[in-house]
């Protein structure tokens, strides 16, 4: 059934001076001037064929028809109201679900939400494997974590790296690991896997030495599995946090945001 065109600014209206009985008390309570809430009430007057309002000695007056429909207009508005604090009552929520590539969420993304839920018990994460492009409204997703140069058409913000590190294991060979989406070597690698996480546990298996996003390995340097070789490289490409924007501007999405970044 189609939907009959509701002026809601002038039925807004229309519900404020029918409380107050005074343009000029309806326009302070709207911030308006009472000049544009006489526009109002004239231009709804026009739009529904009957005279809302009539001026006598007393003051001013609701006609019937006008007294006849502010029963259902109160009551609208407050199902709008509830309908409102329905839809806000998701932003309340301690559930997000998060698309990232495997090999970032083993070797960085899971011990930055350890500590993130540590601080908060209700928080509770949904994880999904995701390399490529995500489709947030199939896969009802709050946020993604995307390699690339930037975050494409949705908003979003940078995970800190000081970029490409070469590593090797302490004792390791100088054969090349390989991985999908790595620098290009200009020869043949001696292993070749799936992702920078496999190729960092090859390195650290002893199986050669690879270049990898410096975020991904800082664990396994830290606890001395790999070491570097030479200095980091710059990168054009990097990790971001993505959302579109009725997800970004979710509480519960940039309080997580935040704390990836901090």
């Amino acid at each position: 059934m189609k939907r009959t065109h509701l002026p809601l600014n002038g039925l807004r209206v229309l519900d404020a001076a029918a409380r107050h009985l005074s343009f000029t008390r309806a326009a302070d309570e709207l911030a308006v001037t009472p000049a544009a809430v006489g526009q109002q009430i004239r231009a709804l007057e026009d739009t529904l064929g009957v005279v809302l309002f009539r001026r006598t000695t007393r003051g001013l007056e609701l006609t019937a028809e006008a007294e006849a429909g502010l029963g259902a207009l109160r009551g609208g508005f407050l199902q709008f109201e509830e309908a409102v604090r329905a839809m806000q009552a998701g932003q309340s929520s301690k559930s997000l679900t998060i698309a990232a590539p495997r090999d970032l969420t083993v070797k960085w993304l899971m011990p930055r939400l350890a500590e993130v839920a540590a601080g908060d018990g209700d928080l509770r994460f949904v994880l999904i494997a995701a390399d490529d492009a995500v489709d947030f409204t199939e896969a009802n997703l709050d946020l993604a974590i995307r390699w690339g140069e930037g975050p494409g058409e949705h908003e979003g913000e940078a995970l800190e790296s000081e970029g490409m590190v070469t590593i090797v294991a302490p004792g390791g060979g100088d054969a090349t690991i390989g991985w999908h989406g790595a620098p290009s070597s200009g020869g043949t690698a001696l292993v070749q896997v799936a992702d920078a996480g496999l190729a960092i546990d090859a390195v650290s298996a002893g199986l050669g030495r690879a270049t990898v996003p410096e975020m991904l390995a800082s664990a396994d340097i830290a606890a001395g599995r790999v070491t570097v070789i030479g200095d980091p490289q710059p990168s054009r490409f990097g990790y971001w946090l993505v959302a579109p924007l009725p997800q970004w501007r979710q509480a519960k999405v940039k309080a997580l945001v935040a704390a990836l970044t901090a």
